[in-house]
């Protein structure tokens, strides 16, 4: 039981007075001094307690002051400082919740306190109460009811809770009671917009548009683009709600005159073309003739309204079919080809899905090319407008999968023109997609040569490297565009937070085989999202302080799905890949440490990475640091926040020995709780990290939602097969219900009444010429106890003629052949081989380390002449 409260007499409670001040103005040595004071005629008071301890952690004694903070609040429960005082360290842990407890504590004792409401309301938003958030809002205006802020705080409380109607109200009584409204006021006119905003979300369009165009008559409203934004937007809305209203016509065409006027200021914006199709009853995912020739006479009139534009003609590409594609193709492919524009292909890319017109644009640029080429004496043409259709014809054959004649228009190309570093890239790139990895890694550093002061090609050749599992090389490479400064190009790439880099050389290590720095390298990713999380705190008093609350509500949107970024589901699904890989085999946790010479060689590469950073800094800026640590006194304030723990295990070797590898798998896992639902691969791997750990609903859950994002999915028909066999084995010990749940899942995935392995036979029937669906039924027919002849001919019939094999998929193939210890790995191995001639990725493990050791050599020896010169 806390003991009773201390009461301080007249005098001492000035001095305690005086301690608050001093931690106020950040006078951190003198408020030591005073609560040493005070705590020596009182020595249980716990206020005087928990302030010396916050003093204490910010002057970097954070272990003790914490004690004392602790010991100061069983003195005295009953204080508002000192639950106060224990919410702001928790708060500088990045605790949320529980610092969000301690403020409510706090306004138990203390309820009218602003500070700690103010601080209180911060930290709903961070953790997304909203309906506390809006009493928390409600009781700041109560006690300070002529602050503009707290208005504006309680209108986008209700917002972000649902109640669109309070926000109304909370917004016309603020401006009800202004005396006069600022004119041309960027703050004032932020404010009005969201209140045109809380209209339009309400469904009181007229209303929303009456008040939109009042106030921007008065030129209370002063952004010109959102003006005509939410007139164009609020228009076509009535226009489509009340169809046969009177007014209909006049919303109709100041719609159209809106959407017109955004296209004046912006004429290169798709969406705005797209949205005066949409008012005029176009529907572009549903044309048809009549609607297509609108379509077309509309984008014409714009083409020749904005004659520099591309929007217009571009979209005209989308919507023309026939010959109408044809005609406007051909100068559109001309006229980018005549400016030398490398990235048309990227643009017409996007078409390709019609092969129609795939075929017409290859026709028009094979014509273009046979015009323009300098043996064609009859036409001379200019020699960049050939070299640029040269260009795009590989992307086009490389793209459509014919990488043989791809490399043998880039070798012309090259032939042409050697010193354009694009060619080395799409050289690159297309060995890449043939399956030459070391091929790819030397052209794409002829690319790097060609131009050393690219950042870009720079982080390309890089990234290349990695692909090719040459990851000490690769952080070679980056350490050119690093800062001098870092310990290692690698440490600097992670303190930017460059998640490219992150997650490819997660994946190096991953495939490299050294599980222990992949997953290293994945929680790493996790760490930058986290911080993504924790950035919007400063923003949530800011952003209503300074009326920016559009941007903020965008914002505040952006956090709630930031966890749905490819990046990040990536990350979190192979990191539990490789958890799974060592609960299945605990042998490889152990197989991944190092030797004895291997830590004393990683010790030393340390030490000459610290003395090379130390090198590359600046030494009188070293000195004056020095002197400087030397000259500082314990008044420094080290903040609240805590210092980052110290990493005792860099390389991960410690953390793949750990026991509970599922439990691990299925946290990083439970960020993907709701964007996880509509990713596949998320959802295969919440079902397997928990049929591991025989939560069968969760597994169940996870694959009913997998079903919902593409239920012929080949890996989804593989857990199909094993969650069948597993329920049909469940003891009596699982509760009835569960049972139940189970089966009716399963009746919902697949036909009550065949057996598995029927059910397998009619699903390989049905996708008989998918290799990544005949790899599923074979691992499906392994799972079910069949013969591995059976399996391995299963697996062999990708290699049959009518069956499109893509290099991706046959290593996969591969690799579970090798997993799975089959006598015909090797024979599958040449005959992809023989396959794919262009491919390395099939040639034996010696071949490839010739491979990989002459790409070594021919770098090491660049540097050398490099450093020769």
């Amino acid at each position: 039981m806390a003991s009773q409260q201390v009461t301080l007499a007249q005098k001492d409670r000035k001095a305690f007075q005086d301690l608050l001040s001093c931690y106020e103005l950040k006078q951190l040595t003198r408020g030591r001094k005073v609560a040493d004071q005070i705590l020596k005629k009182y020595p249980d008071h716990g206020e005087t307690m928990c302030m010396k301890g916050l003093i204490l952690v910010h002057l970097g004694q954070r272990d003790e002051g914490i004690r004392l903070i602790r010991e100061g609040m069983r003195k005295d429960l009953t204080s508002h400082i000192c639950w106060h005082v224990w919410a702001l360290v928790q708060k500088g842990e990045h605790k949320y919740e529980e610092a969000l407890k301690s403020y409510m504590q706090a306004l138990r004792f203390d309820k009218d306190n602003f500070n700690i409401i103010r601080e209180t309301s911060v930290l709903q938003t961070q953790t997304r109460a909203y309906e506390s958030l809006v009493e928390s809002r409600l009781h700041m205006l109560r006690l300070r009811p002529n602050i503009r802020a707290h208005w504006v705080g309680l209108a986008v409380a209700y917002q972000l809770s649902g109640n669109l109607v309070e926000a109304k109200h909370v917004l016309e009584h603020f401006q009800s009671f202004l005396r006069e409204a600022p004119v041309n006021d960027a703050e004032y006119s932020e404010f009005l917009l969201f209140h045109v905003h809380v209209l339009e979300d309400l469904g009181d369009l007229q209303a929303a548009l009456l008040f939109l165009d009042k106030k921007s008559k008065d030129k209370y409203i002063v952004d010109r683009t959102a003006i005509h934004t939410f007139r164009a937007r609020i228009l076509s809305k009535l226009k489509n709600v009340n169809a046969t209203s009177p007014q209909a016509a006049e919303w109709d065409a100041r719609a159209e005159s809106e959407w017109r006027a955004l296209l004046d200021l912006n004429s290169e914006c798709s969406d705005y073309y797209q949205a005066v199709l949409v008012n005029q009853g176009i529907d572009l995912g549903g044309l048809d003739e009549d609607s297509r020739t609108r379509a077309l006479e509309l984008l014409f009139e714009f083409s020749a309204h904005f004659p520099k534009a591309y929007a217009p003609r571009r979209l005209a590409l989308t919507v023309a079919q026939g010959d109408k594609f044809r005609e406007l193709v051909k100068p559109y492919i001309e006229v980018a080809l005549g400016k030398g524009i490398p990235s048309l292909f990227s643009d017409l890319k996007k078409l390709y899905t019609d092969p129609f017109k795939c075929q017409i644009i290859q026709q028009i640029v094979e014509d273009i090319l046979r015009a323009s080429s300098p043996d064609d004496q009859a036409s001379p043409s200019e020699p960049a407008k050939y070299l640029w259709t040269l260009y795009f014809l590989a992307q086009h054959y490389s793209f459509l999968g014919q990488h043989r004649k791809a490399l043998d228009i880039l070798n012309v190309a090259t032939g042409h023109t050697p010193t354009l570093p694009e060619l080395c890239m799409m050289k690159a790139k297309v060995l890449k997609r043939a399956g030459d990895p070391y091929g790819a890694v030397r052209s794409m550093d002829d690319a790097r040569k060609l131009d050393g002061q690219d950042r870009f090609i720079n982080t390309k050749s890089g990234k290349y490297r990695l692909r090719a599992g040459i990851v000490d090389e690769a952080e070679e490479v980056f350490g050119l565009f690093t800062r001098k400064g870092a310990a290692t190009p690698g440490a600097d790439l992670t303190e930017m937070q460059a998640l490219h880099y992150l997650v490819e050389v997660a994946d190096a290590y991953r495939r490299n085989g050294k599980l222990n720095l992949a997953l290293k390298k994945y929680y790493a990713v996790q760490k930058v999202f986290e911080a993504f999380r924790e950035d919007q705190y400063d923003f949530h008093q800011y952003c209503i302080r300074k009326t920016i609350l559009l941007p903020y509500l965008d914002m505040l949107k952006w956090e709630d799905e930031v966890y749905s970024h490819p990046a990040y589901v990536h990350a979190a699904v192979s990191a539990a890949r490789i958890w799974i890989e060592l609960y299945d085999d605990p042998s490889l946790g152990k197989s991944l440490r190092p030797s004895p010479e291997t830590t004393e060689a990683s010790k030393k590469a340390l030490s000459k990475a610290k003395k090379a950073a130390h090198k590359g800094n600046d030494p009188s800026q070293a000195s004056q640091d020095a002197a400087n640590k030397k000259v500082s006194n314990q008044s420094d304030d080290k903040g609240l926040d805590a210092p980052p723990p110290k990493d005792d295990d860099p390389d991960g070797v410690k953390m793949v020995l750990a026991d509970d590898a599922l439990e691990r798998a299925a946290k990083f896992l439970t960020t993907l709780t709701e964007s996880g639902k509509h990713n596949m691969d998320a959802c295969l791997a919440n079902f397997d990290v928990a049929i591991r750990r025989k939560k069968y609903l969760q597994a169940a859950r996870a694959l009913a939602h997998a079903h919902a994002v593409d239920a012929q999915h080949p890996e989804l028909h593989l857990r199909v097969v094993q969650l069948g066999k597993i329920v049909s084995s469940l003891s009596d010990s699982i509760a009835s219900t569960v049972k139940f749940v189970l089966q009716e899942t399963l009746t919902a995935l697949k036909p009550e009444d065949i057996s598995m392995d029927v059910f397998t036979s009619q699903y390989l029937q049905s996708h008989s010429t998918s290799p990544s669906a005949i790899l599923a039924c074979a691992k499906a027919c392994e799972f079910l106890g069949n013969r591995t002849e059976d399996v391995e001919s299963l697996l062999f019939t990708v290699l049959k003629d009518n069956i499109e094999l893509s290099v991706e998929d046959a290593t996969c193939i591969l690799s579970y052949l090798q997993r799975v210890k089959s006598t015909r790995a090797e024979e599958f191995r040449i005959a992809c081989d023989n396959k794919f001639e262009l491919s390395t990725v099939f040639k034996s493990p010696n071949e490839q380390a010739v491979l990989r050791q002459q790409c070594l050599l021919e770098e090491k020896e660049d540097c050398d002449n490099v450093e020769t010169l």
